[in-house]
């Protein structure tokens, strides 16, 4: 049997005769065995080179950075217009305003429109947001079209003979592009000036895009490289998870917490090879590529990059279940090491020290090579070597790598040789199945919080560890500590949104229903005196400890720990928080009869997880209580506590957080507490108070709130069925520059939630709550959107509340959106289909309309006020995904559409073709009145 050494040889020599010799590179005069960070720059300079590592101090990004090195960061963010962000961060509010290129769909021209345009196709998941390729647009009037053939000619002809003073620098007048920008470079430049919250939103559209995310972010300028812990906390993604024993099942975890398999691809000095285009190819089924890593052969990605290297990527692998897609039976990560290894060592010792395995592209192994991978000191780290050899480099490549074997105990079966004629599709299938027996066999497994320890120990910073992202930490963690059971803690801690408030919003319905009754001032009476009652006993109660400590998180007088600490809230309490199976919706909305065949309003139609509207919520109980005593004179004023828990709720909304408008668990509104809220923001907008309020209705499941998301760049919740059951706000400013050509300062967006149903009850209770609740939210509507189902039905409580609208004459512009479509080529629709689905009615639709005793029969939406067929009420909006989830990006088309019908409502708004616009306090009154 060959010994490992000559096996190694054979493969170097069957490729010895390719390519030229390879320049050496001038090494130091003294040298250590040890590896040496910034080796490359160092070495041109002629220093001596000596590195110390692994005591936690980051000696390898001390202060001895060239000027040059220095001066590029500050060149780029000049560059793109970045350098005033340095100071004050660019925030998530700052990129979510609407101004005039909401409406258009333009293309960058100048260095300074590419973070724009990034950030632009980022929120509305376009894939298409990494090409920084920039169009010139040069008005027709500065180059007038009688002149340009003169002045080509000119140009083409000029002859210095003839004129002497001829201005030849006449060049510099006509277009010309702009320096061009690698997408990476735009990336760390973004990133560096981005607060973290803009950093952790820029981060999770990247991950529903399905690009590489950035896990180390570079900066020699200020001397240090962040780990991004933060950034990517929020990440949570679903796979098939296969039982050793057993039935498999889908998962959902966050990716921060998930231990994985990790394999790192690095390059060795000079390859041929292409990383990220070998990593792509692994990651790619064979039906389907994804180019997940930018790569060279991209547009610009063959551009020089100034301010990337050192860029840590990472990307996962997830299985779906389906043998045909799934190229791994587990998660596996994939990082990859932007720059040489010789110039970033901090990095590469982090990969070599969290990963499985590592891939080693390199052309030659020279003694430089040799020395770096020497000083290696990470035995359970497996390394395999992509060699492209360059002819004359045989005898020299083999002698260090016959002298690697021992060091970092390999064999030939590490050693990988690529060249021009090597079959790519067998080369990528031979790398998988060395991943795939690697993950399959005892390796080490890490979550990113595990990659962040070694992160510190070796002297990176990590986001996280902000005092004030810290002391928000411990806050939750005392909080969620005291969680053992959710469904008790909900009932114990949390009370007074249980029974009393279900009692009291029964009365205050009971009470709004009078007008009917013989004797209404009797009952009216006894009423409101059982209400106050029922107010008194919520107004006894003390608050609990655990709401104690959410209002003094949420009551902090640094912003960001504010923001941090909602954050920390939402997952944790997401972890205290058993899984539960996904409902369908055949389950998902009736109600369960009771004996007596009256349907209990107040149960849950689904599971619902405890989240930081449980908190919210409690603390709008207790100033309902104070409230409704105060109206009737049973507090007196100097005796309130409370008063300010609506300012308290108002800095979240401000900063991104979506309010509960309506109570899922009664189907109710918490009046006071609504008005108090929308007070508090007349008083805090002052001048700036004219608002346009867009409402999305339609049954769980059907991707409104997926669409608000990307519309707008919002947070309303997206989960798989059991995410929260009211209707919630947020609010989206226009940019006062824009604000008088809109004609508003504001959009108070709606998503109603799981509050409309996709049947009725034959009892009809909660049909009519539903109902009414639609009624309420269109009321309330300047712009309604409804979103469809596969079915040609619309949702019978939005017709009930369309028909009830027609007759006040209170019609909201309308447009009705067909999701979840087949085909994703799709983006709209035949004429023909659009009347077909206005124009038939379904069996729902038939129910709805006897329900509400239409004298002249069935109406169809075809006959409803406003309706235009030429105006595009009805949109076909393509499938989300280009694929199958969970390995699926946004597919274009779903993204495109979305930014037309953005568009479409910012463009009716202006023209003034939605329901009048209204003030904070006109909203105030309507919200009473309704």
């Amino acid at each position: 049997m060959a010994s490992p050494g000559i096996e190694v040889e054979l493969l170097v020599k069957g490729h010895s005769d390719l390519g030229d010799v390879a320049p050496e590179i001038k090494t130091s005069e003294r040298r250590t065995a040890v590896a040496i960070a910034d080796l490359e720059w160092r070495e041109m300079e002629g220093d001596d080179c000596e590195l110390h590592y692994g005591d936690g101090t980051n000696e390898a990004q001390d202060s001895d950075f060239p000027t040059v090195e220095r001066s590029r960061l500050q060149e780029m963010l000049s560059l793109l217009g970045l350098e005033t962000y340095q100071v004050q961060k660019l925030s998530l509010q700052d990129c979510l305003q609407i101004n005039s290129d909401s409406m258009r769909n333009w293309a960058p021209q100048v260095p300074k429109d590419l973070p724009w345009s990034f950030l632009r196709k980022l929120q509305a998941l376009n894939t298409d947001a990494r090409n920084t390729t920039m169009v010139l647009d040069v008005p027709l009037d500065i180059r007038p079209i009688e002149k340009e053939s003169q002045m080509e000619e000119e140009i083409i002809y000029w002859d210095p003979a003839e004129d002497l003073a001829a201005d030849i620098y006449s060049f510099s007048e006509l277009p010309t592009p702009d320096t061009p920008v690698n997408p990476l470079d735009l990336l760390c430049a973004l990133l560096l000036s981005s607060d973290s919250f803009l950093q952790q939103e820029i981060v999770s559209k990247m991950s529903l895009c399905q690009f590489a995310l950035p896990l180390v972010l570079p900066d020699s300028e200020n001397h240090y490289h962040t780990f991004l812990l933060w950034a990517l906390r929020g990440l949570m993604r679903t796979w098939w998870s296969q039982a050793p024993r057993g039935v498999g099942g889908f998962r959902e975890d966050s990716v921060v917490l998930s231990r994985t398999p990790a394999f790192a691809f690095v390059r060795m000095d000079v390859s041929s090879n292409s990383k990220s285009q070998l990593l792509n190819a692994v990651l790619s089924p064979g039906h389907r590529h994804w180019d997940c890593f930018w790569h060279r052969d991209l547009n610009l990605g063959a551009n020089p990059r100034e301010i990337a290297d050192g860029l840590v990527e990472i990307s996962w692998f997830f299985p779906s279940g389906s043998e045909d897609v799934d190229l791994f039976p587990e998660p596996v990560a994939f990082l990859n090491l932007r720059g040489d290894v010789g110039s970033h060592w901090l990095q590469f010792q982090l990969l070599t020290e969290i990963c499985a395995a590592v891939f080693i592209l390199t052309d030659n192994i020279s003694r430089k090579e040799y020395e770096l991978l020497a000083s290696v000191r990470e035995p359970s780290t497996r390394y395999y070597f992509i060699l492209s050899p360059y002819r004359g480099k045989r005898n020299a490549n083999l002698r260090f790598l016959n002298r690697l074997i021992p060091v970092l105990r390999i064999d030939h079966s590490h050693v990988l040789v690529k060249v021009s004629s090597t079959d790519n599709e067998g080369f990528v299938r031979r790398v998988r199945a060395i991943v795939g027996n690697v993950a399959r066999s005892p390796c080490r497994r890490v979550s990113v919080e595990d990659m962040a320890l070694v992160a510190r120990r070796l002297g990176l910073r990590v986001d996280e560890d902000r005092e004030e992202c810290q002391r928000a930490k411990e806050r939750m963690e005392r909080i969620t500590r005291r969680i053992q059971d959710a469904d008790a803690y909900r009932r114990d801690e949390l009370g007074l949104q249980g029974e009393p408030w279900r009692r009291a919003s029964q009365v205050e319905k009971e009470a709004g229903q009078l007008q009917w009754a013989p004797e209404p001032e009797k009952l009216r009476a006894d009423l409101r005196r059982h209400l106050l009652e029922l107010r008194m006993q919520q107004h006894g109660q003390e608050l609990a400890w655990g709401l104690q400590e959410f209002i003094g998180g949420i009551s902090s007088s640094c912003p960001a720990e504010r923001q941090y600490f909602v954050r920390w809230m939402e997952w944790g309490l997401a972890r205290v928080t058993p899984p539960h199976p996904r409902p369908t919706f055949d389950t998902l909305l009736p109600l369960r009869q009771k004996p007596s065949g009256a349907m209990d309003s107040g149960d849950p139609p689904w599971p619902e997880r405890l989240g930081v509207e449980h908190f919210l919520r409690e603390m709008g109980q207790f100033y309902e209580a104070e409230s409704c005593l105060l109206e009737a004179g049973r507090l007196p004023a100097g005796q309130r506590r409370f008063a300010h828990f609506p300012g308290l709720a108002l800095e979240l909304l401000l900063t991104g957080l979506p309010l509960e408008l309506v109570d899922g668990s009664t189907l109710s509104i918490p009046v006071r507490w609504v008005t108090g809220l929308l007070k508090e923001l007349h008083a805090r907008l002052e001048r700036r108070s004219r608002l346009v309020v867009l409402s999305a209705l339609g049954v769980p499941g059907t991707g409104k709130s997926t669409l608000l998301n990307t519309m707008f760049g919002l947070r309303f919740a997206t989960g798989k069925g059991w995410g929260p059951r009211g209707a919630f706000m947020q609010l989206v400013t226009v940019a006062e520059g824009f604000s008088q050509d809109l004609g508003c300062d504001h959009i108070l967006v709606i998503d109603s939630g799981g509050l409309i149903g996709g049947t009725m009850s034959t009892a009809g209770d909660r049909f009519e709550l539903e109902a009414s609740l639609a009624t309420l939210l269109m009321g309330l509507s300047s712009v309604a959107v409804v979103s469809l189902t596969g079915t040609r039905d619309i949702p019978p409580a939005i017709l009930h509340a369309f028909l009830r609208l027609e007759k006040t004459g209170h019609m909201p512009n309308y447009q009705f959106v067909y999701q979840n479509l087949h085909d994703v080529s799709t983006a709209s629709t035949k004429p023909r289909d659009r009347r077909q689905l206005l124009d038939l009615p379904g069996d729902r639709s038939r129910a709805s309309a006897q329900m509400q005793r239409q004298e002249d029969g069935l109406r169809t939406l075809a006959g409803l006020a406003f309706y235009d067929l030429e105006k595009q009420h009805v949109w076909h909006i393509p499938g989300l995904w280009h694929g199958a989830p969970p390995m699926a990006a946004v597919s274009l088309g779903y993204s495109e559409a979305i930014f037309e019908l953005k568009r479409c409502l910012l463009e009716n708004v202006r023209n003034g073709l939605c329901n009048q616009n209204k003030n904070i306090q006109q909203l105030i009154e309507l919200v009473s009145r309704l």
